[in-house]
């Protein structure tokens, strides 16, 4: 039973590609099916495989530039309510100053 409409892997959601893949896996296992169609199957399997992991590397990508973003955020100075003092040279922040 080929199912030439089944949409290609990347155009499905990945809960919807990870369920057929559960399914496949199920009919694979139940050995009901004929040699060719269970090579049908498996090739189908794997191409859903693939996708499913590009779009886990995708997501993982895109989680760790945002954890960069969040930590350069959280290293970057904050402004604080300083006195004068602190922005002038120690000399001319009230520090004696040797002669």
């Amino acid at each position: 039973m080929n199912e030439p409409t089944c949409p290609a892997p990347e155009e499905q959601s990945f809960g919807d590609s990870l369920s057929e893949l559960d399914r496949i896996v199920a009919e694979l296992e139940g050995g009901q099916l004929e040699l060719e169609e269970s090579l049908v199957r498996y090739e189908r399997g794997v191409a859903l495989l693939r996708g499913l992991q590009a779009k886990l590397a995708d997501a993982q990508q895109k989680v760790t530039m945002l954890l960069g973003e969040l930590e350069s955020e959280e290293a970057a100075p904050t402004p604080t309510n300083s006195s004068p003092a602190a922005t002038l040279p120690a000399d001319a922040a009230g520090e004696e100053v040797p002669f």
